[in-house]
């Protein structure tokens, strides 16, 4: 995905090279770029700054990147977090994420998968940014809440709309009953978990998808998107 004009990254590490790195990389690919080398730093930036996307690394003196990514989805839970961390423990996966990290990556990283998140995040959390965005054989404009499936404009309801919108914008990460509720439904739904498998037999019907081929079903695990 190409960089898009105005849109303002946050780079928040206390090492300074690595710092340098990423503000390198993500200024050659067009972003706006600006850095902090601690917590406090950053929630100073975060409000002159206005961020589209924080990279932030967990591992920082004083105040860590859990505490520093609690404060910023206080106040600004529009903000894209992509937590970086040298531990491969499940357990600060988790505690990112419940403390609204939107994205968790591993050092050391490829920049390329970095890339690709942030493009990932920006779909999802910034759509207006990118108009139309095409992914295979879809094309969602979110100012519209239309999504195209080969050139054909699909009859979707609302709910219809923000799961297929959800589904292809995770295109190949298997995404859980609990997750598509979560991030569809919304956490305080109290309903059934069914209601994911009913509205999955009706996209699988609008889009013909009668083998499950585009909309795969990992028993057990839940269900991905396959671009065919």
């Amino acid at each position: 995905m190409k960089a898009i004009k105005g849109v303002k990254i946050l780079l928040v590490d206390d090492e300074a090279h690595i710092l340098q790195f990423l503000e390198m990389g993500l200024i050659n690919e067009g972003y706006e770029v600006k850095t902090a080398p601690d917590g406090h730093a950053a929630l100073e930036s975060l409000e002159k700054f206005a961020p589209h996307v924080i990279i932030l690394d967990v591992m920082m003196p004083g105040m860590d990147g859990f505490e520093v990514c609690k404060r910023i989805k206080e106040t600004a839970d529009h903000t894209a977090v992509i937590m970086l961390t040298a531990k491969d423990d499940v357990r600060d996966r988790v505690k990112g994420l419940t403390l609204g990290a939107d994205d968790y990556l591993v050092k050391p990283f490829n920049f390329e998968e970095l890339l690709a998140r942030i493009g990932a995040r920006l779909r999802n959390q910034f759509p207006d940014l990118l108009g139309e965005v095409v992914h295979g054989p879809f094309q969602i404009d979110d100012r519209r809440k239309e999504i195209k499936y080969r050139e054909e404009p699909l009859a979707l309801s609302p709910t219809e709309y923000e799961l297929l919108k959800f589904m292809v914008l995770n295109h190949g990460i298997v995404l859980s009953k609990t997750m598509i509720l979560d991030r569809v439904w919304g956490y305080d739904f109290g309903g059934e978990e069914n209601i994911v498998e009913v509205y999955i037999r009706s996209l699988r019907d609008k889009l013909r998808d009668k083998e499950h081929r585009l909309i795969r079903t990992l028993r057990g695990a839940g269900y991905r998107v396959d671009l065919i």
